[in-house]
């Protein structure tokens, strides 16, 4: 759909949509890539940002401020990522809520909103030889070795920083990795949030310098990867969604943790384990029939979706 074409409920829809993202994102091991692809939105959320660059500043120079708005696609990406930052303002809060008084059930949502996704995106490859299997298990491998990974600790400093930007925000466009996860597992988590808490500008700076950076580079090589080996690429990022199963598997025990500013336990580590195994290792209900409610809840959200998209 072009941005001429697009009504105002049309951009409604793009900024609940960021919304959802912007949600995601604030879930330890979910990305907010998973949900564009979801949602239908991740080719043109690639290309749209693969635009921005000296292409669009020769636009600007020469056609003025409108052309290069419409060169980059700015009303998808105003209406996405505006819904992101109001999520991450407000309605990251209720899924914090969520997450803490209701973890297995939230987890099994999760669960089932990716399992519907890797449903219609098998659908969708139009076909499986050698090479896609091996992209899909490579990549189910790949974030699955993340999701187990032992945590470190890389130092604080600036360059260090903009490095974490530039990785986390690549994991964020990935279906499947998280890009909180990632600075967890490198150490620079606290790091970004005592930076933030002392108002460090110099390692805000580097940071936000990092994703800017990380942004506009990675998307342009997963754009290409998707236009040049479409098939190869679509099953390695069904392989990244059936490796993030494991990260969103409801009944898990905590093995390393950390503790951020607020004094809040936030886990690092986890290992799954049988709803049995549960209520015994971690002395609470297992809340299996609840749990597999909202699994098939999410099941049936996303392929509602998808009917009502194809329709």
């Amino acid at each position: 759909m072009t941005t001429s074409s697009r009504t105002k409920k049309d951009y409604l829809i793009l900024m609940i949509k960021g919304l959802a993202m912007g949600a995601a994102d604030v879930v330890p091991g979910v990305s907010g890539g998973t949900v564009a692809f979801i949602t239908g939105i991740y080719d043109e959320l690639l290309g749209s940002l693969k635009q921005i660059g000296p292409a669009a500043v020769k636009v600007l120079f020469s056609e003025g401020i409108a052309s290069a708005w419409r060169y980059i696609n700015g009303n998808f990406l105003l209406a996405v990522f505006g819904g992101i930052l109001i999520s991450l303002k407000t309605f990251a809060t209720v899924i914090g809520f969520c997450l803490e008084n209701y973890p297995l059930l939230v987890w099994a949502f999760f669960s089932g909103l990716i399992a519907a996704s890797i449903v219609l995106l098998v659908k969708q490859q139009p076909r499986w030889h050698w090479r896609e299997v091996v992209g899909c298990i490579l990549g189910a491998a790949f974030v699955y070795g993340v999701s187990i990974s032992s945590p470190t600790q890389l130092a604080g400093d600036w360059w260090m920083l903009f490095l974490g930007g530039f990785v986390a925000i690549c994991a964020m466009i990935l279906p499947g990795i998280s890009g909180s996860f990632i600075l967890l597992l490198v150490g620079l988590y606290p790091v970004f949030l005592q930076a933030i808490s002392d108002l460090n500008l110099i390692a805000l700076a580097s940071f936000g310098a990092g994703c800017v950076a990380g942004l506009l580079v990675f998307s342009r090589f997963l754009s290409w990867l998707l236009s040049r080996f479409h098939s190869v690429t679509l099953a390695t990022l069904i392989g990244f969604l059936i490796g993030s199963l494991n990260v969103t598997w409801p009944w898990k025990v905590t093995l390393e943790s950390t503790v951020d500013r607020h004094g809040e336990i936030i886990p690092l580590v986890q290992q799954n384990v049988s709803p049995a195994n549960y209520m015994i290792l971690a002395g609470q209900e297992s809340q299996l029939v609840l749990a597999l409610l909202m699994c098939l809840v999410g099941l049936g959200l996303v392929l509602l979706i998808e009917r009502m998209a194809r329709h």
